[in-house]
């Protein structure tokens, strides 16, 4: 079995988010994590591995220093990482992103491949869906639980209140949350067997079957009107009262909000 793994190097948000003058993000200037719906798509892989002797193949779509996910994917127990960055990608939005990242999936042999459900980034959750019918395959979302059976996948996918059982023959593609599990820490064997393997590195000339139209900024239908990384609030309402009438006060407002 083949596993190919979508990751996502993101800003991490306990650090501060920085803007570019076009409003797109900063990436270069932020601290970075692997978004946290991709590392437990990439623990579901590793364990589909441990259980099948499956093949992980990790991509990211990134700046250079996108790397540093591929390590610590690499780390955690995939096979094989694929940086693919280039200038003339980015800005990409969700459109642009799929169509790239899914050229550069054409090059590759799979059976399964897994993304997050969406990125804290963004939160959109249209990548992983949109690279699936670039590819012209199945996709589930919103996986809650994995299994294999023959040339099948089983999903439970999260539903409101309750789960959807969904079968799908391989190819597909899968969206995972989360929930889906506790992903494996890096080992120190790992890491340092990570950083001796070569990552493969691919820039536009090596995407198969995609229009320079429908990539980087320029081929990014989304377009932001305005960025900023800090939410003014209002001052709020403010009133003196004794400690009875505080206590009405707050009961009342929380009754008109439906809170109670």
């Amino acid at each position: 079995m083949k596993i190919v793994v979508c990751i996502k190097q993101v800003p991490d948000t306990k650090g501060g988010v920085k803007f570019n003058p076009d409003g797109t993000l900063d990436r270069g200037a932020m601290l970075t994590i692997m978004n946290p719906d991709d590392k437990a798509g990439l623990e579901a892989a590793l364990r589909l591995k441990d259980q099948y002797g499956a093949e992980v193949t990790v991509v990211t779509m990134g700046l250079p220093k996108a790397e540093e996910v591929l390590r610590e994917a690499m780390a955690m127990g995939a096979d094989k990482g694929i940086l693919v960055t280039d200038r003339v990608l980015g800005g990409a939005d969700t459109w642009a992103t799929s169509t790239t990242v899914a050229g550069a999936i054409r090059n590759l042999e799979y059976d399964l491949i897994i993304t997050g459900r969406q990125a804290i980034d963004g939160d959109t959750a249209q990548v992983g869906p949109q690279i699936s019918e670039h590819l012209d395959i199945p996709v589930i979302s919103y996986a809650q639980n994995i299994k294999v059976e023959g040339d099948s996948v089983i999903v439970e996918r999260q539903y409101e209140d309750r789960y959807h059982v969904v079968k799908a023959k391989m190819p597909c593609l899968i969206t995972a949350l989360s929930e889906l599990n506790e992903p494996r820490y890096m080992t120190p064997g790992g890491i340092f067997d990570a950083y001796k393997k070569e990552l493969t590195v691919w820039g536009r000339a090596d995407l198969k079957d995609v229009d320079d139209a429908n990539l980087g900024l320029k081929g990014s239908p989304t377009k932001i009107a305005k960025a900023s990384d800090k939410v003014r609030k209002g001052a709020g309402e403010k009133v003196t009262l004794d400690t009875d009438e505080s206590v009405s006060y707050i009961v009342d407002k929380l009754k008109v909000k439906h809170v109670i």
